[in-house]
């Protein structure tokens, strides 16, 4: 249950990643950060699913730690674009909302599953 929640958040997040990339791009004419951030954003979803069949729980928890490290990476070019102005305060919350609902989803998933782990 967990999972498909937190594969459909990132999912979605992933979308409004790709939207901000595109609106980066073409009303903010800029493609370094944008494209740092459609890398780590779009990658969230991508471990998630990968996850999903991970050929052991140790592996499950390995490749949901790389997603928690990447939606973390994102906060950090969300902040960035903040600061420097390409993003409004109310853009900024709106995205930040989400990631900030994402790496929770991950980082409980990740304790739950090592808790579990250490009970085997």
């Amino acid at each position: 249950m967990a999972a498909s929640i937190v594969r459909d958040k990132s999912f979605s997040f992933a979308i409004r990643i790709v939207k901000l990339y595109k609106y980066l791009t073409k009303e903010q004419n800029e493609y370094i950060l944008s494209k740092q951030i459609l890398r780590s954003g779009t990658s969230v979803g991508a471990m998630i699913r990968e996850a999903e069949f991970a050929e052991s729980k140790a592996d499950f928890i390995h490749k949901m730690a790389i997603a928690q490290k990447e939606i973390n990476e994102t906060k950090y070019w969300l902040d960035l674009l903040k600061e420097t102005s390409y993003l409004s305060e109310d853009m900024y919350n709106s995205i930040n909302k989400d990631a900030t609902e994402v790496i929770s989803l991950i980082t409980k998933i990740i304790i739950t599953s090592k808790a579990n782990l250490k009970k085997l």
